[in-house]
């Protein structure tokens, strides 16, 4: 008879405080702010509704606030911070690059720096505002940009499109790193141009180092908080800091206005390939610099929509022109000055200025790296978000702290961005050496992205356009790269050394997926119910646990994974009242709260799958126990009273017992050595980045971690022949004649002739007393010989 449970007994919820779901579907919180943004929308379609009556420009703009290319005021400021950091720290060490590969100021003439602000024009042009803003922001993949969804696009046309992603993605990710370093350490030694300064930052070499230090680790502290509200804030700062590179350059032009000769692209190409070029081909390293930003920019597309961009980026230009241009003027008014023509490290941006505007110009450029480095560090989680869907990266805990899903933050990438960046810096120590690193892998992402823009075109039926296209962007950036390999030996080893690291990560990441989805098997309710079904009613064993809950990646409500249905009967068989294969999907949607359930036409298997919004804590055993609750309430699951407390302190569900399955490979599998390499990597990997346990809450509840053999196909090892066992005569203890016993050598030394033919030696160990015995007998045997 069963046991009735004992209400004294039952009462845990005096003791603990367990979590438990409520009876409403939205927070109050959440309910106020969908409130919000209704009203917001119906204020923003009854704007549209008036504009669109007041002719063709109002009907313009009701379309574009109507697709993909919508512009708000307030996301737009958040573009400027988010988006234009890294372009805009450019003006601060182009310049100050190009003087020192010419040699100095005095070696910096007219043509010189014609040729210098052509190059640069153009090639903010033609890759920034052509290659970037106008067409590569036009190919999207639901509003996310960069080179994984770019490749997602296209994947389709060839398997071949994976080998440029990857390397592409890798490099992009490798120059995330430098990034924050060169910025921000470069902007906190413009301290030391300060004149009250010079001495405190002359006495202590490593202060500078300390204050990038400091920064950098509040930076990646307060990035959980979201690119929305940091974007707010360095979206007006960066305001300003455009608004201040345009009239500083502006002041300096009122001289000279014959600078703008250099829009014409001959000044450039001449320059280029003059003999009045001491630096040579290596100056496109330094025109380079200018165009850094631009593949964060197009990586940066899902953060704050592409009509913010598309509204911010004239402006942005035009700054950037104003202040390139007003330096080469002050450059030429400034160039057979004795008071610069020895200078060390001479930087035409602090310089034009006046000592007091440039204490706003050091604090502004602090900032301003800072942000650029923010521009990057987004830039990095949509990227590693977008190589998870893919498959390259394992999958990592994401969070949506604003109110966007675009918006992401990803704690895994954050610290481990943080610990390089770190690391770079106690490497290189200064910004000097950090830029000598700094530039070389981005020019890769540059190119891998050309390349799949082209095959995206091509295959658009523009093939004019692809060709065209292919032939002026890979020539460009090609010089570039070979430009920046002068960097190689000077730093630029670090970050090709950190692109194979990130590449071996994708690579054997995705083929190691590969072998596994290739002997991944599912089964139908007709192969697998039977054998469950025997089991849930044998009573022979006792039940593992009342409900055992399995978490698995598969969605299809139809089937069941093999190995699953393996882990139930593995070993000793897992019985239970009721076992769950339980899979959790994160909707577009931030409040999505939704399940289903197929239970296959019993009442002891259930497949369910949990949706859940963006910004919906996944807290995976509360929802469980709800559903439990409402299955046992609908009379799909039988009654499951606890007699016993439990932690949880639910009396009306029965104990509950979660099993997360890993696979392994076996000695004997029949496999390649690279393909071993990628399983072992990938396996270690995830060893590293964490599990399920920690991103559902299970580890509280004691999860069960199972290890199953990954079944690809095997080596057949010949058959064992088994061998009739030998019948070991005892030997008796024989005298010789010379002396000698048993066991040891015979006449001359021979072996005795039975232990040779089984190539055995027998070593006997005899007692002083088994030896007199034997000293006896011999003397015995003697006498008798005699006799």
């Amino acid at each position: 008879m069963a046991q009735k449970p004992d209400d004294t007994l039952l009462r845990a919820d005096t003791f603990t405080n367990a979590p438990k779901v409520s009876r409403k579907t939205l927070t109050k919180e959440e309910r106020q702010e969908l409130v919000k943004q209704q009203e917001a929308e119906t204020k923003e379609a009854e704007k549209l509704a008036k504009s669109a009556a007041k002719g063709p420009l109002g009907r313009w703009w009701q379309r574009v606030q109507s697709g993909p290319n919508r512009i708000t005021f307030g996301m737009a400021i958040v573009a400027l911070g988010v988006v234009y950091g890294d372009i805009g720290t450019s003006p601060l060490y182009t310049a100050q690059t190009f003087l020192s590969g010419q040699g100095g100021i005095a070696n910096a003439d007219r043509e010189a720096v014609l040729g210098m602000l052509s190059l640069v024009f153009w090639s903010i042009t033609l890759i920034t505002t052509v290659k970037y803003v106008l067409i590569a922001m036009r190919i999207d993949n639901k509003g996310e940009g960069g080179i994984f969804a770019l490749y997602s696009l296209i994947r389709k046309h060839g398997s071949w499109l994976a080998i440029p992603a990857m390397l592409g993605g890798a490099a992009f990710l490798a120059d995330s790193v430098l990034t924050p370093a060169v910025s921000i350490s470069s902007a906190v030694e413009g301290l030391k141009t300060l004149p009250p300064l010079e001495g405190v930052f002359s006495e202590n070499d490593s202060l500078t180092l300390m204050i990038t230090v400091v920064i950098i680790v509040v930076l990646f502290s307060v990035q959980s908080r979201g690119t929305e509200s940091i974007g707010k804030v360095f979206g007006s700062v960066v305001l300003v800091w455009f608004s201040f590179l345009a009239v500083v350059g502006a002041a300096n032009l009122s001289n000279d206005w014959s600078v703008f000769a250099a829009l014409n692209p001959i000044y450039g190409v001449k320059f280029l390939f003059s003999p009045h070029n001491a630096a040579g081909i290596a100056l496109m390293g330094t025109v380079f610099l200018s165009t850094t930003g631009a593949e964060a920019l197009y990586s940066d597309m899902g953060h704050v929509g592409r009509g913010n961009i598309y509204f911010t980026w004239p402006f942005i230009k035009v700054a950037l022109v104003f202040n390139y241009f007003g330096q080469g003027a002050w450059i030429l008014r400034n160039q057979h000055n004795p008071q610069y023509e020895h200078m060390k490290g001479l930087n035409p941006f602090f310089q034009m200025m006046d000592t007091n505007v440039r204490y706003v110009a050091v604090i502004l450029s602090v900032t301003a790296g800072i942000i650029a480095s923010q521009a990057l560090i987004t830039g990095a989680f949509t990227m590693v978000s977008e190589a998870t869907g893919l498959n390259w990266m394992p999958h990592l805990q994401v969070r949506y702290p604003a109110r966007t899903r675009g918006q992401l933050y990803i704690p895994v990438v954050n610290w481990v961005l943080c610990v390089a960046t770190l690391c770079v810096l106690a490497l290189f120590k200064d910004s000097e050496h950090i830029s000598a690193a700094y530039g070389l892998a981005l020019t890769i992402t540059m190119i891998t992205t050309t390349v799949l823009l082209a095959v995206y075109i091509w295959h658009d039926h523009h093939r004019l356009l692809a060709v065209v296209f292919t032939v002026v962007f890979l020539a460009i950036q090609t010089l570039f790269f070979i430009a920046s390999m002068a960097k190689f030996l000077h730093g630029g080893w670090f970050t090709m050394l950190l692109t194979l690291a990130i590449l071996f990560v994708m690579y054997t990441w995705n083929e190691g997926t590969k072998l596994e989805r290739a002997q991944r098997r599912h089964m139908t309710p007709k192969d697998f119910l039977p054998a469950i079904e025997r089991l849930h009613g044998d009573f022979r064993i006792p039940y593992f646990a009342d409900n055992i809950v399995y978490l698995t990646s598969d969605t299809d409500m139809r089937r069941l994974d093999t190995d699953i249905f393996f882990s139930i009967f593995a070993d000793h068989p897992k019985r239970a009242r009721a076992w769950w294969a339980v899979s959790v999907q994160t909707t577009d949607e931030p409040f999505t709260r939704e399940y289903s359930v197929q239970n296959f036409g019993t009442n002891f298997l259930f497949r369910v799958r949990i949706r859940l919004g963006f910004k919906v804590s996944q807290s995976i055993p509360v929802y469980l126990h709800q559903i439990m609750h409402d299955l046992s309430q609908s009379g799909e699951l039988p009654q499951q009273k606890s007699i016993y407390p439990k932690v949880d302190a639910d009396p009306e569900i029965g104990t509950i017992r979660y099993v997360l399955i890993h696979k392994d490979l076996m000695p004997e599998s029949k496999i390649s050595t690279r393909g071993e390499m990628s399983l072992r990597a990938k396996y270690a990997i995830r060893h590293m980045v964490g599990s399920p346990v920690k991103w559902f809450g299970l580890a509280p509840f004691n999860p069960l971690v199972e290890v199953q053999p990954l079944f690809i196909p095997t080596r057949r090892p010949p058959r064992l022949q088994r061998v009739p066992l030998r019948r070991r005569e005892p030997r008796a203890v024989e005298s010789f004649g010379n002396g000698t016993t048993a066991g040891g050598s015979g006449v001359n030394g021979a072996v005795p002739e039975d232990i040779g033919n089984e190539k055995t030696v027998v070593m006997t160990k005899l007692t002083d007393s088994v030896v007199r015995e034997m000293r006896k007998e011999q003397g015995e045997q003697s006498n008798h010989a005699g006799e």
